[in-house]
């Protein structure tokens, strides 16, 4: 065992002197996160720019429209003038702007209709469809207080009730409604957790452990083709021990890799608890052991440095598509049952089960024994077909 630990931590000491591979295994797997969460992260709440002119500068209820308007949270209120606006939207600048007309709030006073006015390029665009039901629903909301106003105050008139009495009644009765609405709509999220951190880390973190580990294999090949292997037996190491030593490497590679990088994830979004992150450093170990006994098999089967790397990269692609690694997968599909043979569908589903939904080891014991028994089937077959030179043992 002590000769076995000796080629462990000379694989596990070489990797980490290797400036190059240590870039290639840690700073490009944060570097492709960083690029997908700033793609697809951060709110995902609309948010958008109400472009507007007001023509009705002193009105009261032009002001009061404003005012609502910008009480809500996804909407900037942008006030241009009647000629800038027009300048903008005939440079296509701007692709829709609201007109307030002078006469607004007089309008409203005197119970005559009135019309906002929308000016657009085509369709206005995405963001300008978005912002105009927007205005609409501010709008219809000051229309229906005005409607239940006048209703009120029509069924009143002729009881000498103060008008300003009514107005005070009639606007505290529908500020309560706005705070606790009769009908109230909930969000409730089913599936996975959306959020891009919770999506995205666990693919990253398998996919990159999986391709530096099987891309180990290239290495092993070579050794194999330079004699290195068959110079390490004349040091009294037996092909078991040798063989013992190459996974428990190759393991503690992946590991240490995935161990960076969620502690990484771990200080940068908060998204552990100390006892989950101990579980999911569980899950990782037995995935780096998973596909260290892979990476072996390929190793085995390769006759030239390059079959290993093809073999290694088809593989690795093959099993994160297969997998649903950055994507949820359909369970009416045909590519749902296709991808119960793949690795990644299993440590994947397992990462988020503890990161994104709170579970613990015990809720994903399938997904761990499943794991365990290509380990066991893995060891066993490369152990059969470990060679140490190139056409013999």
């Amino acid at each position: 065992m002590k000769r076995t630990l000796i080629v462990t931590l000379r694989e596990v000491r070489n990797y980490l002197q290797d400036k190059a591979d240590l870039a290639f295994s840690l700073l490009l797997p944060i570097a492709i996160f960083a690029l997908m969460y700033g793609a697809f992260g951060g709110d995902s709440m609309f948010h958008g720019t109400a472009n507007i002119v007001n023509e009705d500068e002193t009105g009261t209820y032009s002001t009061q429209f404003l005012d609502q308007l910008n009480e809500l949270d996804n909407l900037d209120i942008n006030l241009l003038s009647a000629d800038e606006a027009n300048t903008k939207l005939e440079n296509s600048d701007l692709l829709m702007v609201l007109y307030i007309p002078p006469n607004f709030s007089d309008k409203i006073a005197s119970q005559e209709p009135i019309k906002l006015l929308f000016k657009q390029r085509g369709n206005g665009g995405q963001e300008g469809q978005v912002v105009a039901s927007l205005i609409r629903s501010v709008a219809e909301k000051m229309n229906q207080s005005f409607q239940v106003y006048n209703q009120v105050n029509s069924t009143l008139a002729g009881d000498n009730i103060p008008q300003k009495s009514i107005e005070l009644t009639v606007q505290n009765f529908l500020e309560r409604e706005n705070k606790h609405p009769i009908i109230e709509v909930s969000e409730e999220t089913t599936g996975s957790n959306p959020e891009p951190v919770n999506q995205f880390l666990p693919g990253i973190v398998t996919m990159f452990v999986l391709f530096a580990i099987t891309m180990s294999a290239r290495a092993i090949v070579e050794e194999r083709k330079k004699g290195t292997l068959e110079r390490l037996l004349t040091t009294r190491l037996s092909i078991g021990q040798l063989f013992l030593g190459k996974f428990l490497a190759s393991v503690s590679r992946g590991f240490v890799q995935t161990v960076i990088l969620l502690i990484l994830a771990y200080i940068v979004f908060q998204l552990f608890t100390p006892l989950s992150f101990l579980q999911v450093l569980v899950v990782a170990l037995i995935f780096s052991a998973t596909v260290s006994a892979l990476g072996l098999i390929i190793a085995t089967i390769a006759r030239t440095e390059d079959q290993a790397t093809w073999i290694a990269v088809f593989f690795t692609m093959a099993t994160v598509m297969l997998g649903g690694t950055f994507f949820e997968i359909s369970k009416d599909s045909v590519l749902y049952t296709i991808s119960k043979i793949s690795i990644n569908t299993y440590v994947n589903n397992a990462f988020r089960t503890i990161i994104a939904q709170g579970g613990s080891l015990a809720d994903v014991g399938l997904e761990l024994g499943v794991l365990a028994g290509v380990i066991i089937v893995g060891l066993i077959l490369s152990r059969i077909l470990f060679r140490v030179i190139p056409e013999g043992r």
